[in-house]
């Protein structure tokens, strides 16, 4: 990205016309400093060391005090020597000249070099960004602090562009969600029944927020931060891109960022193993295309399949299914004329869930699950779980809807599939709830509690959801 201008920031509003969009002018005092900061000087040692690492050049001294070390660099700013240290032989030390005075830092090599979290290819690199952060710190320390309080990210253009194009599309395809309502049930104790007080609660909203996936980027040419409009300064590791939007900002303005990611499609390499929220932003659905086209699928032809979803299909088919949706997306062909054991499309579907980075029962919820499925009292129970979903992200709640009314469906064909709430809770338990960390005890521990959870969802779909 390239600097617009070489003034601040103006102040014009954006308009929901792109043609009337005026693009933002990037602010270019960080990347003036950077262009001052004083250029690495290699100070050469005039005899060859015997003792000298292979991945060090001319610049290393060998064992030689501070202090002599302080006489070679004098007078020339950005100048530098590597010393092996007199206390701890077998150390080595950057010595560098900034500010008039020489700055000792400790050297590491572990098949890159480097004295704190970043790593270079050479020293000479490392000295070069070292310079620049110590020249703009030093010069821009106030700028720095205040640069994050006046951002520019809610006025780009694209970013509310997007956003409206995002809540428009999400409103033509979703279904509003249920109002949560408990019903008198003959099977359930008479206390239920004052719970019905809840027909008038708020509907739950649909608020797809997703968090940006930032990783530390090492950009090529001059980069602007997009939420401050500041130059991202250094050589390398000057800030952080989103690896779900591609969003570019410093490090220190990530965390101010909002949880308003929008997942751009030629960033998401594949269907399965992928974030649910993050997919279902990036294709524009309430939830994964995966969910949606296997269980259209599986109705249609297998609702009287016997021992559907208990059956499993030929492995090898299954992956067949998978690479064709990470390759293809909502094209992927999974008719029967592809495959015609309706137990593919639905090992398939149990396979998604089961990979999914995040279970569609959160981590962090797990515990809540369990602990409402050990209640003695039905009602409580019923209420725990009901607690627990209304905790659960969007995009999430509304794949557990939308797979408990299907699983209520097939209860409904039990004389043919042989499948009740039971049996599905036996398959679906531990596919949709697994404990945040792998514990074979506790897995073992918690089954009966996962096969309930799932039951009971089933069975009480239209009060639960």
């Amino acid at each position: 990205m390239a600097a617009s201008s070489n003034s601040s920031l103006s102040g014009s509003s954006v308009s929901s016309d792109p043609e009337d969009y005026q693009p933002p002018i990037w602010k270019s005092y960080l990347y003036q400093l950077q262009q001052e900061a004083p250029r690495p000087k290699r100070i050469t040692c005039p005899q060859e060391m015997e003792s000298r690492p292979k991945y060090y050049g001319r610049e290393f001294h060998g064992i030689i005090p501070r202090e002599y070390a302080d006489e070679l660099l004098a007078g020339a700013e950005g100048a530098y020597l590597i010393r092996e240290s007199q206390r701890q032989p077998g150390t080595h030390t950057l010595a560098l000249r900034f500010g008039h005075q020489t700055l000792n830092y400790r050297l590491f090599y572990d098949g890159k070099h480097f004295v704190g979290e970043k790593r270079f290819e050479s020293v000479h690199d490392l000295v070069t960004d070292a310079l620049i952060t110590l020249y703009i710190e030093t010069k821009a320390a106030e700028y720095i602090a205040k640069m994050t309080t006046n951002p520019i990210y809610e006025h780009l253009g694209y970013t509310s562009l997007l956003k409206d194009k995002m809540v428009h599309r999400l409103s033509q395809g979703r279904t509003e969600p249920r109002r949560v309502t408990f019903q008198r049930d003959e099977r359930i104790s008479s206390p239920l029944v004052r719970r019905s007080a809840l027909k008038d609660t708020q509907e739950k909203q649909c608020s797809y927020e997703k968090i940006h996936n930032f990783k530390v980027h090492t950009f090529r040419g001059p980069h602007w931060c997009e939420y401050c409009a500041n130059f991202m300064w250094g050589l390398i590791a000057q800030g952080v891109r989103c690896s779900d939007c591609g969003l570019n900002v410093h490090k220190q303005c990530s965390k101010l960022v909002p949880s308003d990611c929008q997942p751009d499609l030629r960033r998401i390499k594949k269907v399965f193993s992928c974030d649910l929220t993050t997919l279902v932003k990036a294709h524009n659905t309430t939830r994964p295309m995966v969910v949606d086209m296997c269980i259209q699928e599986i109705e249609l032809r297998g609702m009287k399949s016997e021992g559907l979803y208990r059956v499993s299909g030929f492995s090898e088919h299954i992956e067949d299914v998978r690479l064709s949706f990470d390759r293809d997306g909502e094209k992927a062909d999974i008719s029967a004329s592809a495959y015609a054991d309706i137990n593919i499309i639905a090992g398939a579907l149990k396979l998604y869930l089961r990979d999914l980075p995040i279970p569609v029962i959160t981590f962090d919820l797990y515990s809540k699950f369990i602990q409402a499925a050990k209640l003695p009292n039905a009602e409580s129970r019923l209420e725990g779980i009901h607690e627990s979903l209304l905790q659960l992200p969007p995009a999430h709640y509304e794949t557990l809807r939308y797979l408990m009314a299907h699983l209520k469906r097939v209860t409904l064909f039990e004389k043919d599939n042989l499948m009740n709430s039971e049996n599905l809770g036996i398959v679906f338990g531990p596919t949709l709830m697994q404990p945040p960390e792998l514990n074979a005890l506790t897995t073992l521990n918690d089954m009966r509690q996962q096969k309930l959870v799932v039951q009971l969802m089933i069975e009480h779909e239209d009060v639960l959801f």
